[in-house]
């Protein structure tokens, strides 16, 4: 897997065959970031990542210079493994991961974000209620987006807070935002 884009582009990392997480694929992520220039600006974002999976994410809002990130997941290999490789990356400084189920560190954290993104397994019990659940926790600061990555099988677009959803083969992006 490689960064995109911003000063840690086209540095690679691979996590181990063991890891269980379906990381969003490159063009995935490119397509997802092109979208976030046109509406952000990276450098004034407080990001939070909820499933970490391999920490693409959390390297792509890093190296496109993000004010933070923090990363939430739950199994310890994956934690050890975007310790690591943040730490490798030089990013401690920028970068804070949480070992934590996203579910218990949500009502728990006392932080909002500018951004919150998720991408959590696409059969996970809990995916239709994600988006009401992290729209209503307090986490996301005013005029705030939440994305959250998800399969072709679910459409987010009745629920409240949705703004839009774009699709890139089997990964889509559902995103939120409070008026």
């Amino acid at each position: 897997m490689r960064i995109v884009s911003g000063k840690l582009k086209g540095r690679r990392f691979s996590p181990p065959s063991s890891f269980k997480a379906r990381p969003t694929t490159d063009q995935a992520r490119e397509s997802l970031f092109n979208i976030l220039n046109n509406l952000i600006l990276f450098e004034d974002q407080e990001v939070l990542d909820l499933f970490g999976g391999t920490g693409a994410m959390s390297y792509e809002f890093a190296s496109r210079g993000a004010v933070s990130v923090t990363t939430v997941e739950k199994s310890f290999p994956h934690f050890k493994f975007i310790k690591t490789t943040s730490e490798t990356f030089g990013l401690s400084d920028t970068l804070r991961i949480v070992k934590s189920d996203v579910f218990k560190f949500l009502p728990k954290d006392n932080n909002t974000y500018s951004l919150i993104f998720a991408d959590p397994p696409f059969n996970l019990p809990e995916l239709q209620e994600l988006p009401q659940m992290v729209m209503n926790s307090g986490r996301l600061a005013p005029n705030g987006l939440f994305i959250l990555e998800h399969g072709p099988d679910h459409n987010f677009g009745n629920q409240p807070f949705f703004w839009q959803q774009r699709s890139y083969g089997k990964v889509n992006f559902s995103f939120f935002q409070h008026q």
